[in-house]
């Protein structure tokens, strides 16, 4: 019963501090902001606040959100739904089903008991095994929340079988594998993660720029090549073991033993392979056949679960999260009415100031600052869907402010806002690792302070190298 007090009070606590900051919002606001203006910003505060703290369900906040934005009439409802029919929300529905559909058959676990069996009884090979794991996944299951909640029951196997001890570097090793490794799996593939989604969706939207799948992976995959084998090298070094820590043979023994239960390849997981082949060779053509990669993403649940031909029943793949549903959806709409209300344009004009406007004449320059106050902003607002919906129309605008392309900054914002390694609010992956009570908070902090130095000083590199020679700075 008091329990139950504290949990009621701790939660109104929050919704009052979230009421106060809707309220300071629009009260502390200068008169440039037009009362839509004003309005809005209070309800992202509000939001921001709710979502962060969490005293009530994402999908409650994001209902709350919604309702504000039309009982205010800060724009026209059409605007203000809008965000529910965005192909970008269609993307991610269609790819929370593939990844259900997937799971359905033994594909999954047959990868990754393979690579396990073949690299898993040392350490070095067994952390390099769960990352890549989740790299490999990326192009087929386009969700970091679903790829390492894959990988966790496989990664809690590990510990079992190793008999790793609470607190202990290896289990901490293979519990931030599972999370950074999740984390990164997003970075090269546009489908992959739910940031990348909206910033091609407002970019745009806003800015006129359609960025496909192909063009995505080609800006990113020499960031992502990086990444792997530096987050790797890094958690080895961060938790040494010792040596009779580094060799598991009973892993090997493991992992054939449920490979034999699996039995051989069938006709149903070669037939989910083949769709989700099919799948990734229509995203990777779309600028020879013009189709946004959620009419692929459909077709392939389609197909999943026809009859006959299909791999999985209808009625478990249809069983998908409406709390991300409703994050997307909302959160969408409400970086389109953040725009339409003027808020953003308002604030971007406060940004514009000469000394800031010279710095990002030069595109390096603009590249690197983006980068540190994307990193700032995302660990002051910890959603990442609500970080890139509200920061990449602005920096858009800033952009269009300066006279310059706001294709490379606005890009280099919406990627940026991926790599949330500190703190476990971050990303899905951190939280969804942090659930099992195998590793805590303060377990994340060191090596996600340099795992956080190692993306941003990838991304510089990168764009002062890669993104230089193609032209996209």
């Amino acid at each position: 019963m008091k329990s139950n007090t504290a949990e009621n009070r701790r939660t109104l606590l929050f919704i009052g501090i979230a009421v106060l900051g809707f309220l300071a919002a629009y009260f502390l606001l200068p008169n440039e902001f037009s009362y839509e203006a004003k309005v809005m910003t209070s309800i992202i505060t509000l939001g921001i606040i709710l979502w962060s703290l969490e005293p009530i369900p994402i999908g409650l906040t994001a209902l709350i959100i919604l309702l504000l934005m039309l009982l205010f009439g800060i724009a026209d409802a059409s605007v203000i739904f809008s965000g529910f029919s965005s192909p970008a929300t269609y993307l991610i529905v269609g790819g929370m089903m593939l990844a259900t559909a997937v799971n359905e058959t033994a594909l999954i676990k047959r990868m990754s008991y393979t690579i396990l069996k073949k690299w898993g009884s040392r350490s070095a090979g067994l952390l390099g095994s769960i990352i890549i794991i989740q790299q490999i996944q990326a192009f087929f299951i386009p969700s970091t929340a679903v790829r390492s909640a894959l990988i966790l029951p496989v990664s809690t196997m590990i510990i079992e079988t190793t008999h790793a001890e609470p607190g202990g570097n290896l289990r901490k090793m293979i519990m931030l594998g599972v999370a950074f490794g999740g984390i990164i799996s997003g970075t090269s593939v546009m489908t992959a993660a739910i940031g990348n989604i909206l910033t091609v969706e407002l970019l745009n939207r806003f800015a006129g720029i359609n960025i496909t799948y192909f063009q995505w992976f080609y800006y990113t995959f020499p960031i992502w090549l990086i990444l792997i084998p530096a987050i790797w090298l890094m958690l080895l070094k961060v938790f040494p073991l010792t040596e009779e820590q580094q060799y598991f043979p009973a892993i090997k023994e493991e992992m054939t033993e449920k490979l034999a239960e699996l039995g051989p390849i069938n006709a149903r997981e070669i037939r989910c392979l083949a769709i989700l082949l099919s799948i990734v060779i229509f995203w990777l053509t779309e600028p020879l056949h013009g189709l946004h990669p959620s009419v692929p993403a459909l077709a392939g649940v389609v197909l999943m679960t026809l009859p006959i031909i299909g791999v999985a029943a209808w009625e478990p793949v249809v069983r998908i999260n409406y709390n991300t549903v409703l994050l997307i959806s909302v959160t969408l709409s409400m970086g389109y009415t953040f725009v339409d209300s003027g808020a953003a344009t308002t604030i971007s004009q406060y940004l514009s100031v000469g000394w800031f406007m010279q710095l990002i004449q030069n595109p390096f320059s603009a590249v690197v600052i983006v980068i540190i106050l994307a990193q700032i902003f995302h660990k002051m607002i910890s959603n990442v869907a609500t970080a890139v919906v509200v920061l990449v129309p602005i920096v858009i605008s800033v952009a269009q402010n300066a006279g310059i392309n706001p294709l490379a900054i606005s890009f280099t914002t919406g990627l940026t806002c991926l790599f949330g390694f500190v703190l476990i609010v971050e990303s899905m992956p951190n939280l969804i690792a942090h659930s099992t009570g195998m590793i805590s908070q303060k377990d994340f902090l060191k090596p996600g302070l340099y795992a956080t130095i190692i993306s941003m000083a990838a991304t510089v590199l990168v764009a002062a190298t890669w993104w230089n020679w193609i032209g996209l700075i």
